[in-house]
């Protein structure tokens, strides 16, 4: 997988293209394209209804007057002209990808917002490139190569279905394991920039404010409150960590006001978090025991049958930040523990 700056990618200026184009017009039927695509001082696009009440005529009327305005301009002469134009455009789009959101390909094409009405009517207009309407799973997006735009998107399909709701991924990660589902694509477009351009169609996966990907309907990837910014707080710690502590790197990473108490009523009605010392909390997904310390001795015995003190201490201390005399204490309760013949432990 290889990176590559973006080249310059085309050299036309899009408002005097269609200028041109819509030059060939009668003066409703330009008006009706300039109004239906925002192409003049407001960049706003009427809606059929809008222009149709303009001009006293019916939303049909006037789709069939920008239908009849978009074949006309395609067998004019000044379409002939402007070929060049479009031919940039193609290459531009083969550049990024040969199959891009919309939004993603006028942020790249020009910076400039109020050129985005005349490109993305330039590519109405060009007879090579195709449109995807924006669905469930994907953004509006642009291409030109019907056999690559499947491929793509069953290869997102794909990578959806092998992550599960839980899952989080780094970066490389997620795209390395993109690439094992686009075999078929050609080297040239498995480049870093490009796989996330792909990615960045999908809009079942994303990633989160830590730059972890997963599925969007995750909280892991979309968080809605105090417990889940604390989740991705903790995760990222990679080990215990004080509840106070957890409130800050709330405030930090994610720009939320986290208050401590409030931060620490949430950790402890969540079963995702174990208190595992004197407000220390860790993801009960690491295997942490949940319960007080006589309920991890328990659950240690339960597992293992009778055992001496010296190995009950050392698998409770994996299990809780806690001092061994208070493990001692513990085991000293007649109600739940005794000692064999032996001098081992067992459960009462």
């Amino acid at each position: 997988m290889t990176t590559s700056h973006q080249p310059s990618l085309t050299s036309f200026k899009p408002k005097q293209v269609t200028d041109r184009l819509l030059s060939i017009l009668p003066e409703r039927a330009r008006d009706v394209m300039v109004s239906r695509y925002g192409l003049g001082k407001n960049p706003e696009r009427l809606t059929l209804d809008a222009i149709g009440k303009k001009y006293k005529i019916t939303r049909e009327r006037v789709r069939q007057i920008e239908n009849h305005a978009l074949i006309t301009i395609r067998k004019s002469k000044e379409y002939e002209k402007d070929k060049k134009s479009f031919e940039e455009l193609e290459t531009a789009l083969k550049q990024l990808g040969g199959i891009i959101s919309e939004a993603d390909l006028l942020n790249a094409l020009s910076k400039d917002k109020s050129v985005h009405n005349h490109l993305n009517f330039l590519l109405i207009i060009g007879e090579q490139f195709r449109r995807k309407k924006e669905d469930e799973d994907f953004q509006h997006r642009w291409y030109i190569d019907d056999q690559l735009s499947d491929i793509v998107h069953g290869a997102l399909h794909k990578l959806y279905e092998s992550l599960s709701d839980d899952d989080l991924i780094s970066e490389q990660d997620i795209l390395q394991s993109f690439l094992t589902h686009l075999k078929e694509v050609s080297d040239e477009y498995k480049k870093e920039e490009i796989l996330k351009r792909w990615l960045a169609l999908s809009k079942a996966i994303s990633k989160n404010q830590l730059g972890e990907w997963g599925r969007s309907s995750s909280s892991n990837v979309h968080a809605k409150g105090m417990r889940d910014y604390a989740f991705l707080v903790i995760r990222k710690h990679g080990s215990p960590i004080h509840f106070t502590e957890v409130a800050k790197q709330i405030e930090k990473l994610f720009k939320r006001k986290a208050h401590i108490a409030t931060t620490h009523n949430e950790l402890i009605k969540d079963p995702r978090f174990v208190l595992v010392g004197r407000g220390l909390y860790a993801l009960s997904e690491w295997g942490y025991i949940s319960g007080v310390v006589r309920d991890v001795i328990r659950k240690v015995l339960e597992q293992n049958g009778p055992m001496s003190k010296s190995e009950i201490v050392d698998k409770v201390l994996k299990e809780r930040y806690v001092k061994e005399n208070t493990i001692m204490v513990n085991l000293q309760n007649p109600k739940y523990f005794k000692k064999n013949k032996e001098g081992n432990y067992y459960l009462v």
